[in-house]
């Protein structure tokens, strides 16, 4: 049985669903790849709430992956925050999280590289995850790095962070916002939210599909599944939060408890009555900016070598 989303789901965030599908109806994900885009990068440009002051912006490559440099006005650290955006592995690029990017720049007082990793069809895996890496590798020779992402973006995070243990690139961190980690999606969330507002497991499975070549899910690949990983130990300490209503809300859960089971540190929270995409509703809603202070707030903690509250005990889940 499907949950009663009118119980679960407050007011504004029910004005948050709205207005995001009169810019991207529910079914957009069945249309052309070209279209989708349109439709997303539109969406994006009407929910942009413009960059914090005193934030700088230069667009460069970087390992030859097109980056979006945000610099504050006063560096409060050595650490280099590496986001990578969301969009199913298939949207988005530098302008659809530009002003994300650019208050957690402000929040964190750390220099941001957004980057515009190569999206499927036309590139499909492991392109991203290449893109990905050699970002990181090359960010990271010059300094510590923390990773961050939302969605898609979030298991290129995981992804990376698998990759570069032993690889002697400084990983302070990483954050991760209702990232896809692989989870089994016969059960759990994913059958519990699969009707879920904003996302669906169709749309999950659709983005699954044309990710790989010939839709073929490779088995035990952490570098598109970090949940699929057989080792969860020297990972950095780990923030994920995850929306309630959401198909990939467990992944979350999952992630962080394997992290914690192999000796690390991870905590991970569900927000109630949130939904995937919330970041956009950050300065509409009042718990999806509540979430999005946390994320800034553990990317800081996170850089400054602190552990984020409960980051050594079980994951838990937020009530606000």
């Amino acid at each position: 049985m499907q949950p009663d989303y009118s119980r679960l789901i407050g007011d504004e965030t029910w004005a948050f669903i709205h207005d995001t599908e009169t810019w991207y109806p529910p079914e957009t994900a069945t249309y052309p790849i070209e279209r989708q885009r349109q439709i997303y990068d539109a969406m994006c440009r009407a929910f942009h709430n413009g960059r914090p002051a005193g934030i700088t912006t230069e667009d460069r490559p970087i390992a030859g992956v097109p980056c979006r440099i945000y610099t504050p006005a006063q560096i409060g650290g050595a650490e280099t925050v590496v986001y990578y955006h969301g969009g199913g592995f298939v949207v988005g690029g530098l302008d659809s999280h530009d002003d994300v990017c650019a208050e957690i720049c402000a929040g964190t007082g750390r220099r941001v590289i957004s980057a515009d990793y190569r999206l499927a069809p036309e590139h499909r895996h492991p392109a991203a995850f290449e893109d990905a890496l050699a970002v990181a590798e090359a960010v990271g020779a010059s300094g510590p790095v923390l990773l961050a992402g939302d969605s898609a973006g979030g298991n290129l995070a995981a992804a990376v962070a698998h990759r570069l243990r032993g690889s002697g690139v400084q990983v302070t961190g990483q954050v991760l916002v209702y990232p896809v980690l692989g989870g089994d999606r016969r059960s759990g969330s994913y059958v519990t939210h699969a009707e879920a507002p904003m996302l669906t497991l169709d749309d999950v499975e659709f983005y699954a599909t044309i990710r790989h070549p010939g839709g073929a899910e490779p088995v035990g690949d952490p570098t598109t599944a970090p949940l699929e990983d057989s080792d969860f130990t020297r990972l950095p300490p780990t923030v994920v939060l995850s929306a309630e209503c959401d198909p990939l809300a467990d992944d979350a859960t999952a992630y962080a408890a394997r992290i914690v089971a192999a000796g690390g540190k991870a905590l991970a929270r569900t927000e109630a009555g949130l939904v995937h995409g919330y970041l956009r509703a950050r300065h509409r809603d009042p718990r999806a900016a509540a979430s999005f202070a946390r994320v800034v707030a553990s990317i800081r903690a996170l850089a400054e070598g602190a552990c984020p509250e409960g980051a050594s005990s079980e994951p838990s889940r937020s009530a606000s």
